[in-house]
């Protein structure tokens, strides 16, 4: 089902829970929030649909301000109760029929988003540094479990420069600039 090369007009980016509540839990968790920030920029610059998701805001807080703040002019979080984001109401790919896949926590909701999307047919690759738990073996686990279910574990350098396709474009220098400024740190 996965493991093909994403595509601009069919992917869209799937940003699951990335919210206040969890800053203080996640280890790692500036580190998952500068990642996500720069998927978000990126998929605006090559023009592919960001979906974001809310677990219980009233409880977690919403999405943290490093990631809002960068969101797509008219894109708006979903609040949802369950756990897979592809059970809110509202969430919607509108024919697409890749996801690529980062957020909170990796083996519950971005699991469970993942299944079910895999479920539908729909293609899933995660972005191994752009996901978190509050532990590391969980985070691993998730990571180890969706691939197994045939989801494809990628990166956010590997996921955008895949979905441009090529370099001498405008938004290849956008994307450019952004994974330029964007360091990874494993730790």
């Amino acid at each position: 089902m996965s493991g093909g090369r994403l595509d601009a007009d069919r992917a869209a980016l799937v940003v699951v829970d990335v919210q206040e509540g969890f800053r203080k839990a996640i280890p790692g968790f500036e580190r998952l929030v500068a990642a996500t920030a720069t998927l978000v920029e990126g998929a605006e610059a090559i023009g592919i649909p960001v979906l974001v998701t809310e677990q219980y805001p009233k409880g977690l807080g919403h999405t943290v301000g490093e990631v809002a703040e960068r969101l797509p002019e008219g894109v708006s979080p979903i609040e949802k109760l369950a756990f897979s984001s592809a059970e809110a109401e509202g969430f919607a790919l509108e024919g697409r029929d890749q996801v690529v896949l980062c957020g909170v926590e990796t083996h519950v909701c971005v699991n469970q988003t993942a299944l079910d999307l895999l479920g539908r047919g729909v293609e899933v690759q995660v972005v191994e540094d752009a996901v978190g738990s509050r532990s590391e073996e969980n985070r691993l686990g998730g990571l180890r479990k969706m691939d197994g279910a045939g989801a494809t574990i990628t990166s956010v350098e590997t996921a955008l420069f895949e979905l441009l396709g090529r370099a001498g474009t405008d938004e290849f220098k956008q994307v450019q600039k952004l994974v330029l400024s964007y360091a990874p740190n494993p730790s």
